[in-house]
Parts: C-alpha cells; sequence; structure tokens
C-alpha cells in the first residue's frame, strides 16, 4: 500500500511538471533547476549570473529552503523578481509548489527562471518540476567523492559546476578523480570550473546558459 500511495503521488507530480513545462515554452521562458548541498555556492553562482545578464535579458527566480527568506532578499536587491517557497521542512521542492509560485511571477518579462532547490542532493532526485535544464553544482570543499555517494543526481544533470577552485591549493581535492566520476555516471554532462569568489569560469556558465537560452526557444 506504501508504495502504490508513492507511485501515486509521483504520478501526480510528473503530470503538474508536465503543465508546468508547457507553460514555460507557452511564455518562451528557459527553467533551470539548480541542485547542490548546503554551502555548495548555489546562490552565489546565480547571482554571479544575475549581476552579468540584468538588463540584457528578463531573469526571475524561484527560492527553495526549508524555512527563511535570506537568498530571496538577495536576489530582490538586485532588482530582480523572486518569490520565496518555504517548504516547512520538506527536503526538495515539487512541481505544485513551484507552480502556486507562477502568480507572483512577472512571467511575460521573464526569459530565464532560475528554480533554486532545496540544498540536498537525494530527495530532489525524485520530484520533476518541468524544468529545462538541471545544474548539479558541487563545490571543492565537499570533497571529491560527491558524485559516489549521490550518484542519482549526478546521472541526472545536465551540467555538473565545480565550484570554489580558489581553494584548491588549500584543500585536499582530487580534480581528476570528480571528473572521472562525473564521466563514469553521465557521459553527456557538461562540466564547469568556477569560482565565485575570483570569477574564474564564470563566462563559460555565462556561454552556457546562452546556448541553454536558444536552445530551449528552438
Amino acid at each position: 500500500m506504501k508504495i502504490k500511495v508513492l507511485k501515486n503521488i509521483l504520478s501526480a507530480n510528473d503530470q503538474r511538471a508536465q503543465e508546468n513545462h508547457e507553460l514555460f515554452d507557452g511564455h518562451k521562458i528557459c527553467a533551470i533547476n539548480i541542485t547542490a548541498s548546503p554551502g555548495a555556492g548555489k546562490t552565489s553562482t546565480i547571482m554571479a549570473a544575475i549581476r552579468a545578464l540584468k538588463g540584457e535579458i528578463g531573469i526571475g527566480v524561484i527560492e527553495g529552503d526549508i524555512s527563511s527568506s535570506i537568498d530571496a532578499e538577495a536576489v530582490s536587491k538586485e532588482g530582480i523578481p523572486a518569490v520565496q517557497i518555504n517548504t516547512g521542512g520538506a527536503c526538495h521542492l515539487d512541481a505544485t509548489m513551484l507552480s502556486n509560485a507562477f502568480d507572483s511571477l512577472p512571467l511575460a518579462e521573464i526569459d530565464l527562471l532560475f528554480i533554486e532547490n532545496v540544498g540536498n542532493l537525494i530527495c530532489p532526485a525524485s520530484f520533476a518540476l518541468g524544468e529545462h535544464k538541471k545544474v548539479l553544482i558541487a563545490s571543492v570543499p565537499e570533497g571529491d567523492d560527491k558524485p559516489y555517494k549521490y550518484p542519482v543526481m549526478f546521472n541526472q544533470s545536465d551540467l555538473v559546476i565545480l565550484n570554489k577552485i580558489d581553494l584548491l591549493p588549500y584543500v585536499k581535492f582530487d580534480r581528476q578523480r570528480f571528473i572521472d566520476a562525473v564521466r563514469g555516471l553521465n557521459k553527456n554532462a557538461t562540466i564547469i570550473e568556477i569560482s565565485c569568489t575570483t570569477g574564474e569560469g564564470i563566462e563559460r556558465w555565462l556561454e552556457w546558459l546562452a546556448t541553454t537560452i536558444d536552445d530551449s526557444r528552438e
């Protein structure tokens, strides 16, 4: 019986996710679902893109967290429309939570929508949101074994960002081991190394976004 209930929940979520995807396409919005462990740099990576692209394209952000509105407030200070979703303890966003936020966003003015998922590398893997692409952010201080510990999330991601590479000289991290692990799980994923502190690699992140936006409109 528990298995049946779980199947029903996931089936209903998938249906709503499809509706979300159709809404994004109808408004010509490229939606990016960003996942990571807490502290890996989701908000910093989003903010780097916002500061580079605002004024050129319309950007919106949906922030998912267990509580607080700190991240949404930081985005709003940049003049970007942002909606905070507090899950009240749930370790992921789901498609219905996402759709409930749409009325608070100027969808007609948005070209690129960042969806910052709850900091977790397990639960978000089971819940589609209707996004066009999945981005997973890992960071050097977390260690090079993250792909081995959370293979499903790495397998599902279109882009894997390795953040905080400015710390490589100070942290025991085997870059090649990390890359080989990602490739072993997901041969098609793009891998980008960045530092939100120094700006290294941010241009590649922006180039990936530009290509993804173009592809979503075809």
